[in-house]
């Protein structure tokens, strides 16, 4: 049985999507947040799973935040540590603490809009396809080694709202996949490549037909 921790910041929507996956042979051992208010935390609590707050405002420093951070989730002794929606740059410390067991969701086909306000860049720049990337990290911010992406098309008419929403409904599709072929022993990493074992590269990025968009 494989221990998982999950940080969020927010609602934990894809917290939730991970938590419903049911994925076997997974244990979601405790959801931790930085934000006291965080609306994902009363989800966890409510189906049985530890919850713990670390409030990165009672902190003098990022590395002091990262160090408390680290023996909350430490407690838990983890096998992957995952980001749903954690609103916080890590330290490279702390980052290397958790190499290859900490994985991240990003709204962006990364490389492509690294950092925030994804969607409204991507209307910007006036792309074509836009979507979502589940990720190892590294110290550098959204440049981990790519485990599954999702595409859609950027459709005429779009607004933030809509193609959030969209990106959004992929978003709780990858992520559970992600962790389930982590689990499985599945997934290893190549230098800045992550490859899936039984997947074929068609198969590690999904795109949805045009009927869900």
């Amino acid at each position: 049985m494989k221990s998982i921790v999950i940080l969020i910041s927010g609602r934990g929507s894809n917290m939730e999507a991970i938590v419903r996956a049911a994925i076997p042979g997974a244990r979601i051992a405790a959801v931790i947040s930085n934000r006291p208010n965080a609306g994902g935390l009363a989800f966890a609590a409510a189906h049985g799973i530890a919850t713990a707050v670390v409030d990165h405002t009672t902190y003098t420093d990022r590395a002091a935040f990262d160090a408390a951070l680290a023996g909350a989730i430490d407690s838990h002794t983890p096998d992957l540590v995952v980001l749903a929606g954690f609103m916080r740059v890590l330290t490279a410390d702390f980052v290397r603490h958790y190499e290859g067991r900490l994985i991240n969701i990003h709204p962006s086909l990364l490389p492509s809009f690294t950092g925030l306000h994804t969607h409204r860049r991507a209307l910007a720049a006036g792309v074509r396809v836009h979507g979502t990337t589940v990720h190892f990290v590294t110290a550098e911010l959204d440049c981990g080694p790519i485990i599954i992406q999702a595409v859609v098309p950027v459709m005429a008419g779009d607004t933030e709202e809509t193609l959030t929403a969209r990106v959004l409904a992929q978003e709780h599709r990858i992520f559970p996949q992600a962790v389930c072929w982590i689990v499985e022993e599945r997934v290893r990493i190549e230098g800045n490549m992550a490859r899936v074992a039984g997947a074929r590269e068609s198969g590690v990025m999904i795109s949805p037909p045009p009927e869900d968009v």
